[in-house]
């Protein structure tokens, strides 16, 4: 698996700001999770969606393609680190 989270630079209150996603060997979104500037975080798997997050309807491009957009930066991560999120989108916090 390949993990992603990409910064989405915009002042755009209606998308999100960070996405995580897991990818299979042929680039293709397993798990996505969105984090949008009001704090909400959504997810979708190959199962669920929540807060209208949906999978890629294509693979994810290289990070070197994603990056030729100056809105995006994106980074490769550790499981671990999108396991953190992909748990803190699916079992918030209790307030």
């Amino acid at each position: 698996m390949i993990y992603l989270k990409v910064n989405w630079k915009h002042e755009d209150q209606a998308y999100p700001v960070v996405l995580y996603s897991e990818l299979d060997e042929d680039r293709w979104e397993v798990r996505k999770v969105e984090v949008f500037p009001d704090g909400r975080w959504t997810y979708a798997s190959e199962s669920q969606s929540i807060g209208g997050t949906v999978l890629g309807e294509l693979p994810i491009p290289s990070l070197e393609e994603i990056a030729e957009n100056l809105e995006f930066e994106p980074h490769l991560i550790s499981e671990s680190e999108f396991e953190l999120a992909w748990n803190k989108a699916v079992f918030p916090p209790k307030n």
